[in-house]
């Protein structure tokens, strides 16, 4: 990409869309283009149709998207399952018909299988059964990176797709149910702490393994793959390592400094007991994440504060 290279960011409102735009600025890009949801519904085909035909943009971020924890995955498998399929489709279709020189889709490491083998390469998408509690939004975006190595393959397009793992930082979701795990966490300790609870109770057993990436370190590896990256495979982001569900409830504890107990409620369910990326193909282009856990979510923890100030 050129400095004064027309580039649209789908979904700046977002953590993640949000998180690119302000690494393209940091890095020096002048022409970028956003839109609100009010503005442009990227559901609607014909809107975001005469969208594109208007703009030209001649690279795409595409990573607007609804989405969700475990508790929203389950509850409204069709509406993740719908408005995700429509948006990956109709960015990237009219991106095609318009000539887009290169768009980049952005998934989740949910598109692996449930029991895939760790740590997760990107061969292991499609081998076996996904994770029936976020099996919709899976769906989507299988669809969404299948779509864009179909063009590629039919029509010569440079179109990528980057799956990251858990993510966190500024402008996350912190609803107290549909939010993902981490930023669920921040409120819950926070709003025990104000309360004085002398307790929180967290969802399963603690035991599932998880990897979480700082928002901020996922949008500078997608700037770098934009520049430096074409292939049909999908390309994982994540930190290769990983933290159990109860690990992370001591820290998040430690840095909003709630002092009570923390008790787990069994019955509710775990998810897939263990996901770790492989990132060798990310590490061996150059690129490793630079926050560390702890600062990420004080960083975390500080965009929530003020989010509710807003």
């Amino acid at each position: 990409m050129e400095k004064s290279s027309k580039i649209f960011v789908t979904g700046h409102n977002g953590m993640v869309g949000g998180a690119i735009l302000r690494e393209l600025k940091k890095q020096g890009y002048t022409n970028l283009i956003t839109r609100s949801h009010s503005e442009l519904d990227l559901t609607r085909q014909a809107d975001v149709e005469k969208f594109f035909e208007q703009e030209k943009p001649e690279y795409v971020f595409s990573g607007a998207g609804m989405v969700g924890g475990i508790i929203a995955n389950s509850r409204y498998p069709a509406d993740f399952m719908y408005v995700n399929m429509m948006i990956a489709m109709n960015v990237t279709h009219s991106a095609w018909k318009n000539n887009c020189r290169k768009l980049e889709f952005l998934g989740s490491s949910c598109i692996y299988p449930r029991m895939a083998p760790q740590p997760i390469k990107e061969e292991y998408l499609l081998t076996s059964a996904l994770e029936k509690t976020n099996e919709a939004y899976a769906l989507a975006k299988i669809s969404g990176l299948k779509y864009c190595e179909y063009l590629n393959r039919q029509n010569g397009t440079d179109y990528i797709s980057v799956m990251p793992c858990n993510l966190y930082g500024p402008g996350d979701n912190y609803h107290p149910e549909n939010s993902h795990v981490l930023p669920a966490l921040i409120r819950r300790f926070h709003e025990a702490k104000l309360n004085n609870a002398p307790s929180v109770t967290c969802w399963g057993d603690g035991s599932p393994l998880r990897e979480f990436l700082f928002v901020d370190d996922l949008a500078e590896l997608c700037v770098f793959l934009m520049n430096n990256y074409s292939g049909d495979e999908t390309v994982n982001a994540g930190t290769g390592n990983e933290i159990s569900i109860k690990d992370l409830t001591k820290i998040v504890a430690e840095v909003v400094g709630y002092k009570g107990e923390i008790f787990w409620d069994t019955s509710k369910p775990n998810g897939t007991p263990r996901k770790v990326m492989d990132i060798s193909k990310a590490s061996g282009m150059g690129w490793r994440p630079r926050t560390s856990m702890r600062d990420g979510i004080a960083i975390a923890y500080k965009d929530f504060l003020n989010s509710t100030r807003r």
